[in-house]
């Protein structure tokens, strides 16, 4: 692994990206940029397309030569070129249970609050239309089949991760700083 990586990490909703996001930021000392923050504006209010593809754009340019990490899928905004960039791409491939109950734990420790990889102003929720979110409309065929794909495209710098006893494995391969 290079000393600053680019490194995009992508997966299901309430998988552990940001954590791994920002694990791997600091790390290898590179900038972390996660992708719900450029969509969401303040209370849940979507971006523009073109702000947030301007902002994207800029981190990629800026950090190009000093690598970054990215978390979140967001396939209109710069995918092809995040994953092409990309020195490792890690897909966070965690069942719908186990997503669920992260989420619910995260919702529980934010209560009130807006998490570090989230956009101030959008408070924690665990609502009904985000559980039907990560359990049946993030999982549909569609979206297995676009992973499996970039898998496929991409094999020689993918790794899939489908448990936490992987995660910790992965995240201890990289030893301490």
């Amino acid at each position: 692994m290079k000393e600053h990586p680019k490194i995009a990490i992508i997966g299901y909703a309430g998988s552990g990206k940001s954590t791994l996001a920002a694990f791997l930021s600091e790390r290898f000392s590179v900038p972390v940029l996660y992708v719900d923050t450029i969509h969401f504006l303040p209370n849940w209010v979507e971006r523009k397309r073109e702000d947030e593809l301007s902002v994207i754009r800029s981190f990629l340019d800026e950090n190009s030569e000093n690598g970054w990490v990215i978390d979140g899928n967001y396939t209109k905004l710069e995918y092809d070129r995040r994953m092409a960039e990309a020195d490792l791409i890690v897909f966070m491939d965690f069942n719908r249970i186990n997503c669920l109950m992260r989420a619910w734990k995260r919702a529980r420790r934010f209560k009130g609050k807006t998490r570090p990889s989230m956009t101030v102003g959008c408070d924690e929720k665990f609502d009904h239309e985000f559980r039907m979110w990560m359990l049946r409309d993030g999982r549909k065929k569609e979206v297995r089949n676009r992973f499996k794909a970039l898998v496929n495209k991409y094999r020689e710098k993918t790794v899939v991760i489908k448990d936490q006893r992987q995660l910790d494995r992965f995240k201890n391969s990289f030893g301490s700083k």
